[in-house]
């Protein structure tokens, strides 16, 4: 089982090297965010784009100004260079490298932009009994691509990714219940049962992330994912753009029930 800690603990442990793995079941109670930073003459095209796309795009932080890699709203010493375990670049929509620390790219014209991640509704899920399955097997959660097209922004279109999560048709309904309350955070599924329809022809063969058991008695329930900007990004072809690892966070200072609805 993977220790429980801080949010700032777990961020010095991954700014120290320590740590360096996927973030899924980490702090719970604590709100955790994808990342994409991308230059400032690209990001008010990538803000229209997150903005006409909510569902896999919320954003829940940004930087205040280019350049700043501190994010105060979200945490306490917080430095986007170093506190999430994993980082993607990707130079004109091709990722070159994968690296633990992007203290050496980075630039005084980047701004960050933080969005929601469905690892924080897992906690709600937990809370009323719901099986987590990538939790209770220890590995990151399946991504997929689909055949959903996001809207277009300036040159940021693309098809949505989801992750997956499968349920008895009982607590698929229960889930859809209680991740509507969270739409800071992708909110309720966009899709459950037939992967087919939405693009998806192999669950066994996640395009990003780890495959999980699904038993037949149960349904595939399809989340918009945080990675999905990424698609956005190989498709607008920016000179340069660093986001996260998938399944590799940044972990905040924020509490999940802050982001709930009543």
């Amino acid at each position: 089982m993977k220790q429980q800690q801080t949010p700032a603990a777990l961020r010095h442990s991954i700014r120290s090297g320590a740590m360096g793995t996927n973030t899924s079941g980490l702090c719970p109670g604590f709100v955790q965010g994808n990342l994409c930073i991308l230059p400032a003459d690209w990001a008010h095209d990538f803000l229209k784009f997150c903005q006409l796309n909510p569902k896999p795009c919320p954003i829940i932080g940004m930087s205040a100004m280019p350049g700043d890699y501190h994010l105060p709203s979200l945490g306490v010493d917080l430095d986007i260079r170093t506190d999430i375990p994993q980082y993607r670049i990707f130079e004109n929509g091709v990722a070159v490298e994968q690296v633990t620390d992007i203290t050496a790219h980075w630039r005084d014209d980047l701004i960050a932009f933080v969005l929601g991640c469905s690892f924080s509704f897992e906690e709600a899920l937990l809370a009323d009994g719901l099986e987590v399955r990538n939790l209770s097997e220890g590995v990151n959660v399946p991504m997929y691509r689909t055949n959903i097209s996001c809207q277009e922004a300036g040159p940021f279109k693309g098809n949505m990714v989801v992750s997956m999560r499968p349920f008895k048709a009982a607590d698929a309904i229960r889930a859809i219940q209680i991740c509507s309350r969270f739409p800071s955070v992708h909110g309720a599924p966009i899709h459950f049962g037939d992967p087919s329809q939405i693009g998806i022809n192999n669950l066994a063969a996640p395009d990003f992330g780890d495959a999980v058991t699904v038993n037949a008695d149960e349904v595939p329930v399809f989340w918009a994912c945080g990675v999905t900007p990424q698609v956005a990004v190989e498709k607008a072809k920016p000179p340069f753009c660093i986001t996260h690892a998938p399944g590799c966070m940044l972990v905040t200072d924020k509490l999940n029930s802050c982001l709930a609805i009543m």
